[in-house]
């Protein structure tokens, strides 16, 4: 077979028939698209939660009450009440050098307001070791101090959504604005994030322990000065709180552990909705071999004809193969490049990218659904007899 010859005259046929063409490469077109966007979209997601997490230190460690393993009800575990004020001591004591500080940390959901404006902020109460622990920028102002921690002062720091929704444009330092039932003093304001992080409003522990009446704490944090030495203090934290608490009462979590675990999830998802989307390739493939067996019909005479004028079995199936293929890959590239054109677009919102295992899946996909969709309409076109194909009307 002239393999050559046999790909000019697969391209001559499907030119002479565009919109035939373009229809039968449809289902493939908008089946790599799902494939690829779906992909590009879940990577955007997971780009988008790491990048959360860097935000706030990636060598941060969590401790949280209970057992807040992910295949435990977090419900469950952040219902009990076994970390207290003296682990976060006994924590910065023991830990010494290895990490830069430790904090307690209150998370509530509380109304502040200015005036008629009101906003539901994320209080997140920490200690003075929590700008460097979450790593706050910090635009305007300061943070509160140990002073102001251990007086318990009414001091909080705004992030950009409760300071945009309470004062506009206005200045907001030295301002008070209510949360709860008392008057917070603004000393400062934090740079512009995305998500919750544009909702918080950061107090001292301990103001917020005394005035939402609060006696537990959410979690502990602290942070490794590397990311080497995040196991080895995980494993300490471990060790030392054993001393205090049963093993059952506290889970060590750093933000590797929550990563991983995030990232086998969208793994999965992945997988899922890859799976889901290549429905709509084997529906574009059915397609492709209904309109070649079409096609087999149209041209029985030019078959009629080659067959006599010496081509072999071989060539006349690989003519009908090769468009079968021709039509899946072409549409595959169409359909790869709305996808790209999409990415682009969601990238404003999203760092989503297009990975090239999506591509090389999306491209063999293509190839696949053309060479096995069309195998079919090949063998019948090479089998057909040279006489009675000429005969025919």
């Amino acid at each position: 077979m002239n393999i050559p010859e046999a790909f000019r005259s697969a391209l001559r046929s499907l030119f002479s028939n565009k919109i035939r063409t373009f229809l039968t490469m449809l289902g493939v077109i908008i089946g790599v698209f799902a494939v690829v966007a779906l992909v590009s979209l879940v990577e955007g997601i997971e780009n988008y939660i790491v990048d959360r997490f860097n935000a706030i230190g990636s060598n941060l460690i969590i401790v949280a009450p209970g057992n807040a393993g992910f295949a435990q009800d977090p419900a469950i575990s952040f219902t009990k009440k076994t970390l207290e004020e003296k682990h976060v001591d006994l924590l910065r004591k023991e830990l010494g050098g290895l990490v830069p500080g430790v904090t307690p940390s209150i998370r509530l959901i509380k109304k502040a307001s200015y005036r008629a404006e009101t906003h539901p902020a994320i209080i997140t109460a920490a200690n003075w070791e929590a700008a460097d622990l979450f790593s706050v920028d910090i635009v305007e102002g300061r943070f509160y101090t140990k002073a102001e921690v251990i007086n318990k002062d009414y001091v909080v720091l705004l992030a950009p959504a409760v300071k945009e929704d309470l004062f506009g444009d206005a200045d907001a330092l030295g301002k008070k604005v209510k949360i709860g039932s008392k008057q917070f003093t603004v000393i400062g304001l934090t740079g512009n994030e995305s998500g919750q992080s544009n909702e918080r409003a950061f107090m001292p522990y301990t103001t917020a322990q005394e005035v939402f009446d609060v006696d537990s704490i959410t979690n502990i944090l602290t942070k490794a000065k590397s990311p080497d030495t995040i196991d080895q203090v995980a494993t300490e934290i471990e060790h030392i709180l054993v001393q205090e608490l049963d093993p059952n009462d506290f889970t060590v979590i750093s933000q590797s552990d929550i990563l991983a675990s995030i990232g086998d999830i969208l793994d999965v998802l992945s997988i899922v909705l890859v799976a889901i989307a290549g429905i709509s390739l084997v529906v574009g493939g059915i397609g492709i071999m209904n309109i070649m067996l079409v096609t087999v019909n149209e041209r029985i005479r030019e078959i009629g004809l080659r067959k006599a004028l010496g081509a072999t079995r071989i060539d006349i199936a690989g003519q009908f193969f090769i468009e079968s293929v021709l039509i899946s890959l072409i549409g595959g590239l169409f359909g790869l490049l709305v996808s790209w054109f999409l990415t682009l677009g969601i990238r404003s919102v999203l760092r989503a990218e297009i990975t090239p295992w999506a591509i090389a899946l999306s491209l063999g996909f293509s190839f696949l659904v053309g060479a096995v969709f069309g195998t079919y309409p090949a063998v019948k076109a090479a089998k057909k007899d040279p006489i009675e194909a000429l005969r025919h009307e």
